[in-house]
């Protein structure tokens, strides 16, 4: 392999959803390898899970290579408004102070994130128009209009001095994407025709085959079923799909339901959609406080929640805890949406509560209620037939999903097909493409209101303290060394029937202490080490034991 510096090369560098789904960063470097000059496409983030990063909301990657040379960081693109590839914005561009660009419903979704993070004065979008232009340093983008499960997604052409490279961002082809425009496809054939140096592409269903599906077949399908329902329905969708809440609004409506808006996301897409030109014709929608007074089989409720979201609407409401609705027997839920892999457990446990109630749940195994907003295997081919780039670069996968991505495209005869990883620094010309450096990456935490570097925070002690509670002893000695009176015991997460063995233990090491022979720490040691023994003897657990010594 042949690593010696061109003088000009042109780089890909992931620092997000190479390797995972979500967290999306890519950065674009052209130049002396010493000196290049970069553009970001995407900016987003994963949410935090309980069980792995309890007390953690969001996930973002760790972009300080880029940080640390920020000057030459010429701009940030964004694909879409998803949270994957906008939501650490707010959090992640005060390192890098570049100016935004992105289509209208985008930057109307951005300037609401800036707001929320008080940059709304520092940081300023650049609305680009669909299918628009604009050069950065020597980086010359078009954005190519496509469809995903959001208003407009976007490709991007981004032509530079050694060759294009189309970053496809997330997308399907549907043919009848209901609101906004079909895929560009006479765009993506003049690119391959011109000649594509690389594709740097989707891979979240490229384990899929066939294709993914229309939205107005979902349409379709929805407002049948609306239409055998009795009693209240709710819908729970993703809220970024502007389409599918248009399906459910239009179904509701042709069925002498009222329809009530339940959710503040469903508020603010629906409000970003209006401002940018969209949702002009929506019929008109109730408040929740209207719809509680409407006989049960004329409302319909359109919630947040689909991914059992314990914040969201859908799951206050399962939980009898929401102030305006209330779900029982006779009552549906439709859950228009898939299972985001790692929610399992929380979307379960949702429906069960549900059940509970005598709510009959309706999901998108029973019935066809939803299709996904990634390309499957059929797609991708067409893509690769579209644009017949020389170099295949999988992200916005898992590693499993890269590779079999990898293996498909090679077998569409594309010359190169390369898997890289988070950190990983691809150069892609001039010569063939290679791995030529590794840069720090990672994640950062948001803790709170506190950015913190994954591996540097308190989640393995969280889950410490959750699996096993917690001792804490504090032993009061006068200045010659003795026990001066009884020491303190807090025991907090621990059974009842394990607290005695626990103070016994105490005790004991009171008992023991000599002050002739020991110091403080020795006396610590000790403590700890007995009261955290007898716990494990009489639980089998072994809590989280801290011992403190206060001289009096």
């Amino acid at each position: 392999m042949d690593l010696s510096l061109p003088s000009e090369d042109l780089v890909l560098l992931p620092l997000g959803g190479a390797g995972e789904i979500g967290m999306n960063f890519n950065a674009y470097g052209f130049g002396p390898p010493d000196d290049r000059r970069w553009i970001v496409v995407d900016c987003g983030v994963v949410f935090g899970r309980e069980s792995g990063t309890p007390g953690v909301d969001v996930i973002m990657p760790d972009i300080r290579f880029l940080a640390e040379q920020a000057e030459n960081v010429l701009a940030m693109v964004l694909t879409h408004a998803h949270e994957d590839h906008i939501g650490a914005i707010g959090h992640l561009w005060p390192q890098l102070r570049c100016p935004l660009y992105a289509t209208p419903f985008t930057a109307r979704l951005i300037q609401d994130k800036l707001i929320e993070a008080g940059l709304q004065d520092s940081a300023r979008v650049t609305v680009v128009p669909l299918s628009g232009r604009i050069s950065v340093g020597p980086f010359a983008i078009e954005f190519i209009t496509l469809t995903h499960s959001i208003l407009e997604p976007n490709g991007l052409s981004i032509r530079t001095p050694l060759g294009l490279v189309v970053h496809t961002g997330d997308w399907k082809i549907d043919p009848d994407p209901l609101i906004g425009e079909a895929t560009n496809s006479k765009a993506l054939q003049a690119l391959g025709e011109s000649g594509v140096l690389a594709m740097v592409c989707d891979s979240t269903n490229a384990l899929v085959p066939g294709e993914s599906g229309s939205e107005a077949r979902v349409r379709d399908s929805l407002s049948a079923l609306i239409g055998t329902l009795k009693g209240r329905v709710a819908v729970t969708s993703f809220a970024s799909n502007v389409a599918r809440l248009d399906s459910v609004i239009r179904a509701a409506r042709a069925h002498g339901r009222e329809v009530a808006l339940v959710g503040r996301a469903m508020h603010r897409i629906v409000a970003a959609a209006r401002d940018t030109g969209y949702l002009s014709d929506l019929p008109h929608t109730i408040d929740e406080a209207e719809a509680a007074q409407l006989p049960s089989e004329r409302v319909l409720y359109l919630c947040t929640g689909s991914q059992g979201e314990p914040r969201a609407a859908l799951a206050r409401i399962a939980a009898a805890h929401h102030p305006n609705v209330s779900l029982g027997p006779g009552d549906s839920v439709i859950f228009s949406s898939r299972i985001i892999p790692g929610n399992e457990l929380a979307i379960f446990a949702l429906q069960n509560r549900l059940a509970g109630l005598g709510v009959e749940v309706l999901t998108e195994r029973d019935h066809f209620v939803h299709v996904s907003g990634h390309p499957a295997r059929d797609e991708l081919a067409q893509m690769y037939r579209w644009v017949r780039p020389k170099i295949a670069v999988p992200v916005h996968g898992e590693l499993r999903h890269m590779t079999e991505h990898a293996r498909l495209a090679r077998s569409l005869q594309v010359p190169q097909a390369v898997v890289v990883q988070n950190g990983q620094m691809l150069r892609l010309a001039p010569g063939i493409a290679q791995i030529v450096d590794e840069t720090p990456s990672g994640r950062i935490h948001l803790d709170g209101k506190v950015l913190v570097e994954e591996g540097k925070g308190h989640a393995r002690a969280r889950n410490a303290l959750a699996q096993a509670g917690f001792i804490a002893v504090t032993i009061p000695l006068d200045q010659k060394g003795r026990v001066a009176g009884e020491p303190s015991l807090i025991i907090a997460g621990i059974p009842d029937a394990v607290h005695e063995p626990i103070r016994d233990a105490l005790d004991e090491s009171m008992r023991r202490h000599n002050p002739k022979r020991g110091d403080e720490e020795a006396l610590k040691e000790n403590t700890r080490r007995a009261v955290r023994r007898a716990a494990s003897d009489a639980w089998g657990k072994k809590p989280v034991t801290r011992v403190e010594v206060i001289w009096v």
